[in-house]
């Protein structure tokens, strides 16, 4: 009898994370994940791998330094509200890899550099609305909105009055809800800024060094939420192979972010650990995933949550940390399964590996 496989990742819309982004596509078929053991076995695995010691659980030159580091960030895009963001160019400011500087920017600012930008545009407006004349087609070309009506409506659901109201209300706040504090303020930009990594890390985290794992793995380039296929795939060719074993591991490797990357520009790979026999076929592959220091944050809730978990770890954790993410993508152990598991229940393994 066959083993049951974790069921694989399924996306959600709105992640605010980042570092990748994998759920379990509720309507797989059930063949795909024939099912839980392998992923028992990789939580006892991993279990067994031993705690990292002598690395301080905060360190607070470090969360400092994220600040900074997020500061000159902050400063940038509040001195260059005309342009649009570029990523590459704020993650160098903040030297980050571009893959992992959006989610500690989402961590420790609160909101995605997008929101953050459009917050700060329609603040911008709401201080020209009250100090100045100017035409409020003007005030919407300038907040990045192309027609009168797209900005009335933005504004509107953001200030709870049209634009026209807010200039004529005696008492009318220009200044939008900010986790960070950080508002529209000509000549002092970033000021009052209060990074979330000052407060709580909300779950376990710890330290622990992965062996190098051979795997079989099916490339899926994709919505994140149409990954099914994928592992079906790659399960009917390995049990056609006879490579089920007790003590295989299945999981999931994404390396993109949905928040800055297209949705059919997303790339995952299903993966499950194979010994040094196995060979590539077809479009399944064979790889050694490297081994190294990881951090192992477990994840209790539904996938669709999982975002919250991207964003306290790079934005909060690693921020009291004296070591950086390393670039790569993000592995996920689902160690419980969707079909038989409340939502509330489902424990998922996210582990980052960490610059040496």
């Amino acid at each position: 009898m066959e083993p049951k496989v974790p069921a694989g990742a399924q996306a959600v819309a709105e992640r605010p994370p980042t570092v990748t982004l994998l759920r379990a596509p509720p309507g797989q078929p059930r063949k795909a994940r024939p099912g839980t053991e392998p992923a028992r076995t990789v939580k006892r695995a991993c279990e067994r791998v031993p705690r990292i010691e002598g690395v301080k659980e905060t360190k607070a030159s470090t969360r400092e330094d994220y600040a900074s580091r997020i500061l000159r960030v902050l400063v940038y895009i509040q001195e260059h509200l005309e342009e649009a963001p570029a990523l590459e160019r704020l993650a160098a400011l903040a030297h980050f890899s571009p893959f992992h500087f959006h989610r500690v920017f989402r961590g420790m600012v609160g909101e995605s550099v997008g929101a953050h930008v459009r917050r700060l545009r329609l603040e911008r407006a709401a201080v020209r609305l009250k100090t100045s004349s100017d035409p409020v087609t003007e005030i919407a070309f300038e907040a990045g909105y192309e027609s009168h009506e797209a900005f009335t409506r933005a504004f509107g659901s953001h200030f709870g009055r049209s634009p026209s109201a807010f200039r004529s209300a005696e008492r009318a706040s220009p200044e939008l809800p900010a986790p960070s504090r950080v508002h529209f303020s000509p000549g002092r930009p970033g000021a009052g800024f209060h990074p979330l990594a000052a407060e709580a890390f909300p779950m376990e985290a710890k330290l622990r060094r992965l062996e190098p794992m051979r795997v079989a793995f099916l490339r899926h380039v994709g919505p994140y939420d149409e990954v099914g296929s994928t592992w079906e795939r790659l399960t009917d060719w390995a049990g056609a192979q006879c490579l089920f074993g007790s003590d295989t591991r299945f999981f999931g490797a994404a390396f993109d972010d949905p928040e800055i990357t297209e949705a059919r520009r997303l790339r995952y790979d299903a993966c499950m650990t194979v010994d040094a026999s196995v060979r590539a076929e077809g479009d399944i592959g064979v790889r050694t995933l490297p081994g190294g220091r990881y951090v192992v944050a477990l994840h209790e809730g539904p996938y669709s949550t999982l975002g919250e978990t991207y964003a306290a770890l790079f934005g909060r954790w690693f921020a009291a940390q004296p070591f950086d993410p390393e670039p790569g993508p993000t592995l996920e152990f689902y160690l419980n399964d969707p079909d038989s598991t409340d939502p509330e229940d489902l424990l998922t393994e996210v582990c980052v590996r960490i610059q040496e």
